[in-house]
């Protein structure tokens, strides 16, 4: 997946240094992804996700339908894969950050669900 030539969102402006880290992020980089959630006027917490950073593009969104195409809605993805293998995707806002990490060493794994653990996991009635 190549990036976008440019990174902008549709009404508010990415940081020039997110601009410049999603350029230079290279399919495999370990990422950590932090997003600021907020649901009505209740206190804002954050959601961080780590994974290998898979690529950069576009969505168009609905949102643009019976109207001119350059009154377009797109909004930028960020596709990684989660330490325990999930596809993942987010979108960015002015609120999102990246940060780019160290690869896991040999004294550091990444984190992956041990065989004991879903083994546990499935053989306890009720989850």
């Amino acid at each position: 997946m190549t990036a976008p030539e440019k990174i902008v969102l549709p009404t508010r402006r990415l940081s020039d240094e997110l601009v410049n880290l999603l350029k230079s992020l290279k399919e495999g980089d370990r990422i950590r992804v932090i997003q600021t959630v907020r649901v009505g006027r209740l206190k804002p917490w954050e959601a961080v996700a780590t994974g290998a950073f898979r690529g950069i593009n576009y969505l168009s969104t609905g949102i643009s339908t019976e109207r001119v195409p350059e009154d377009d809605i797109v909004v930028p993805l960020v596709h990684f894969t989660k330490d325990n293998g999930e596809l993942s995707t987010i979108t960015l806002d002015e609120n999102t950050r990246i940060e780019r990490l160290d690869p896991p060493t040999e004294s550091t794994p990444a984190a992956a669900p041990s065989a004991n653990a879903a083994a546990s996991t499935a053989a306890t009635p009720g989850k």
